[in-house]
């Protein structure tokens, strides 16, 4: 099962890369930059055209501060489609605004984690991803 982690801060993508590998988790992660990239890599769109005929992946990682086009856009545009209303979104932001939670929640999302700001506090949340969809574990 493929994970999806939509971020544009490098410093956040290598800690995320790096809980999963300190977790143990071997899930394929594909990265995405911005809005739209997430939007074409979940809908086979532009560069990622080829991927018409792959699985989905498992589960979307979504920060909401994002270029192009901002996490709360992506995950509308996510629920309002049948094939990929259901795949688990999981957001991952530094938002604390009430506003942003209750909205992500409105649109059914399935875990909101306010980033850490270290590497070993996100490292304790990684467990919870892997216990909650089953992630793979190389134990």
């Amino acid at each position: 099962m493929e994970i999806l982690l939509v971020e544009d801060e490098p410093n956040d993508i290598e800690l995320t890369q790096r809980a999963f590998k300190r977790a143990r988790i071997v899930n394929p992660v594909h990265v995405v930059h911005d809005g739209m990239a997430a939007l074409d890599f979940l809908f086979a769109k532009g560069i990622y055209a080829d991927r018409h005929d792959k699985k989905p992946p498992g589960v979307i990682l979504l920060d909401l501060k994002l270029p192009k086009l901002d996490g709360l856009e992506v995950l509308r545009r996510i629920r309002a489609d049948e094939r990929t209303k259901n795949i688990p979104v999981v957001i991952l932001t530094a938002s604390k605004f009430e506003s942003d939670h209750a909205e992500c929640r409105r649109l059914g999302i399935n875990s909101y984690i306010v980033k850490p700001v270290d590497f070993r506090n996100f490292s304790e949340v990684t467990p919870q991803l892997q216990f909650d969809w089953k992630l793979v574990r190389h134990d």
